[in-house]
């Protein structure tokens, strides 16, 4: 769920190379990559996906990133972009690395393990994008901050590039391009439709937000923007049912920092759909 900008929004200033915390490297990821995205079938390739999106989908939360797009690339690779805040690029503290490198290639490490940069978070709930980079044949990331376009190249987890300055900027985000591996995976083709639904309820989750899919495989797009966030999740799910109440029945509260969002509405069927997400996370 989005929350109002004002509770959430945290000073840019404070998501810099001393936010990025390290737990551990990522040696044993492609030897066991099942312990990590469950398995290597269509379902952990997809789960690749959802690793990155919800990076995306974080800063969102916290008032930082207005647009998401997803694209599948004709080479099978994918593509996705934010408006966010730019991953930190400046020198880690503990590793003497630029921290873009130490979030794509060491496992646990990131801004979500304390609380200066992100409040809420469902990205720490996933194994993170350093196992993305692992389980990748390739990945390239660009970064637009400081007013600077970063970039960086790695081949299944392992850097390939320094950290580079291509160019100058007056945007901000990141922008990730991994090809899944084929020696990991049993099959590395994306689909359209897996990708759509979770797009649809990130979107969904987080009112406002637009998320864009393209798919060059075949020109197919579709674009996810619901200002009534978990409203018009409701009036979907009931279309085409005879509902008991028109109006939705919507509350939304806030306690100790913690944020709750509640919307129902009654039909006449006999079978009972709940829905339930944390960090928007299904749970």
């Amino acid at each position: 769920m989005m929350a109002e900008e004002s509770n959430l929004a945290l000073k840019q200033d404070t998501y810099d190379a001393t936010s990025i915390k390290v737990l551990g490297g990522i040696e044993a990821v492609r030897k066991r990559p099942a312990m990590y995205i469950g398995d290597t079938t269509v379902r952990g390739l997809h789960h690749l996906m959802e690793e990155v999106v919800c990076n995306s989908v974080d800063e969102a939360v916290g008032g930082f990133c207005e647009n998401i797009s997803v694209k599948i690339n004709l080479d099978g690779s994918l593509t996705v972009v934010d408006d966010g805040r730019g991953i930190p690029v400046d020198t880690h503290a503990e590793t003497k690395k630029s921290a873009l490198e130490v979030v794509m290639t060491m496992l646990h490490a990131g801004g979500k393990f304390e609380h200066k940069s992100y409040k809420i978070s469902g990205g720490l709930h996933g194994v993170g994008v350093s196992v993305v980079n692992a389980l990748s044949e390739w990945m390239e990331v660009e970064v637009r901050r400081d007013g600077h376009v970063y970039f960086q190249r790695y081949e299944k987890g392992e850097v390939k590039s320094p950290v580079e300055v291509r160019g100058v900027t007056k945007k901000r985000g990141t922008k990730v391009i991994f090809k899944p591996d084929s020696e990991i995976f049993e099959d590395t083709t994306f689909c359209f439709e897996t990708i759509a639904k979770r797009l649809r309820e990130y979107a969904f989750l987080n009112k406002g937000l637009k998320i864009t899919l393209t798919d060059e495989r075949t020109d197919k797009s579709e674009a996810f923007k619901y200002e009534g966030g978990i409203k018009a999740f409701i009036k979907e799910l009931n279309e085409g049912k005879e509902v008991i109440h028109r109006d939705i029945i919507y509350f939304e509260k806030e306690a100790n920092g913690t944020i709750v969002e509640v919307a129902m509405q009654y039909n006449d069927g006999y079978s009972e759909n709940v829905y339930s997400f944390a960090n928007n996370i299904n749970t």
